[in-house]
């Protein structure tokens, strides 16, 4: 059974307070003792005719300030919305790579077509039950429903990021994303989405770990086992790499500044970490007789080099 994701704290700056142009004017204030408030950082004005506080909107990054102008869209709404696509993403704090934070996404609950506004796309696809959540106080689609959008308004690679993340957390589940998937083949641009179920992977950790597979696939080499276990004579569990080709004894690990920082313990210096990894990668290649292979974000620019290194490493060394 899947447990519900933690929320936002209740200080946590997104959930700062909008308060509507109109709202103000009741209360005495002018459009003028406004502006003066956000000149001089009291207010902020996530979108036009709406204020939050300034000193929260100075805290916060782009996606937060995206989520902030989501709430806006929502408290200037004439309809019931529901935050969705890359901005339902946000409430669940997975990643987004590569996607676009110019517009605010919202679905309408009624089906009709919303009119143009300036920085929102509305959309109205068919909303089942089960799809809207509530969460950090404001309606969103379900983890489910949010991948599934994803992967219908880029391509494989972001999409992938997307859905293994939301698996690899517990946020949905192979069986429930073909379920809704069902639901949605009229939708337009969906044919990648059954690529990215295919290849999805709750073991996937990271987006330069999806990358690193999607790469694979788009290069079609052959595809690797991901977070595999390395274990000793005694079959005892001693280490995990990123991915692996056993029957071509090589092994592939993915250099990213996060997992750097997640095996980075109290009082340990990047210098420690880096020296402790080496010396993991040759306990498994002493053990296996196996190749190690470390990729970084920048071979993941290049994808035909990358792979022509993949590939001479398959099929130029031996199994142990």
């Amino acid at each position: 059974m899947m447990l519900p994701p933690a929320e936002w704290a209740p200080d946590d700056p997104r959930r700062t307070p909008v308060t509507v142009r109109r709202r103000y004017i009741d209360d005495g204030f002018t459009d003028r003792s406004l502006a003066v408030m956000v000149r001089s950082g009291v207010l902020a004005k996530p979108r036009r005719g709406a204020y939050v506080s300034g000193p929260a909107w100075s805290e916060l990054d782009a996606g937060g300030r995206h989520s902030v102008r989501a709430r806006a869209v929502l408290a200037q709404a004439r309809t019931e919305l529901v935050l969705s696509h890359v901005t339902g993403l946000l409430e669940y704090d997975a990643p987004i790579w590569g996607l676009s934070l110019d517009d605010v996404h919202v679905t309408r609950t009624d089906g009709r077509i919303g009119r143009p506004e300036a920085g929102v796309r509305q959309h109205r696809g068919a909303v089942e039950l089960g799809d809207v959540v509530r969460r950090n106080g404001v309606p969103v689609m379900s983890p489910t429903r949010v991948a599934l959008e994803i992967t219908a308004m880029t391509d494989v690679e972001h999409g992938l990021v997307v859905v293994d993340d939301l698996l690899h957390r517990g946020l949905t589940t192979p069986v429930q994303l073909a379920e809704r998937q069902q639901g949605m083949t009229c939708w337009p641009r969906t044919l990648s989405s059954d690529i990215v179920l295919r290849l999805a992977d709750p073991r996937i950790e990271t987006v330069g770990e999806a990358r690193s597979y999607f790469l694979c696939f788009s290069q079609h080499l052959p595809m690797p086992e991901p977070q595999y276990e390395i274990r000793d004579a005694n079959g005892r569990v001693i280490h995990r790499v990123d991915f692996a080709w056993p029957e071509h004894g090589v092994f592939m690990e993915f250099d990213g500044k996060v997992k750097y920082e997640k095996l980075l313990k109290q009082g340990e210096r990047a210098s420690d970490v880096v020296i402790k990894e080496k010396r993991r990668e040759e306990l498994i290649c002493r053990l296996k007789g196996w190749r190690c292979l470390r990729i970084v974000w920048s071979d993941l620019e290049r994808p035909v080099a990358t792979a022509a290194m993949i590939r001479d490493a398959l099929f130029s060394s031996a199994v142990a």
